[in-house]
């Protein structure tokens, strides 16, 4: 299984960044995928996530502005976000929580810096 994720980079306040994540998964089926984020020295958080069947969640501080979306494979997820603010600063990762014959196991991407100048 691998997480490649992609589409960061430095914008300005107020515009907008698309990552993409494409998800190799060989034969295994998604629970959920998710985007978390790590600001320098702060935890790494949950952005927002999407289960099989849809269902969406956000963090309070993104709810509005970001939307996380997966193609119908469930290969490619994807996180939409406009309005940056410099808050939104960070690393973010895919990350992939999968099941398996042999159980269910999670798994992180690489990350893909986002950096958002004032």
């Amino acid at each position: 299984v691998q997480l490649q994720a992609s589409g960061g980079g430095l914008v300005q306040t107020g515009k907008s960044l698309r990552l993409s994540c494409a998800v190799s998964r060989s034969t295994f089926s998604v629970n959920a995928l998710a985007w978390y984020r790590q600001a320098p020295g702060k935890q790494r958080d949950l952005v927002a996530s999407i289960t099989s069947i849809g269902s969406t969640n956000y963090a309070d501080s993104v709810k509005g502005r970001f939307t996380i979306s997966r193609d119908g494979t469930g290969n490619t997820l994807y996180l939409q976000m406009n309005a940056l603010i410099p808050e939104d600063t960070a690393v973010y990762y895919c990350y992939a929580d999968l099941q398996s014959a042999n159980g269910r196991r999670q798994y992180w991407g690489q990350g893909t810096l986002v950096t958002v100048s004032s």
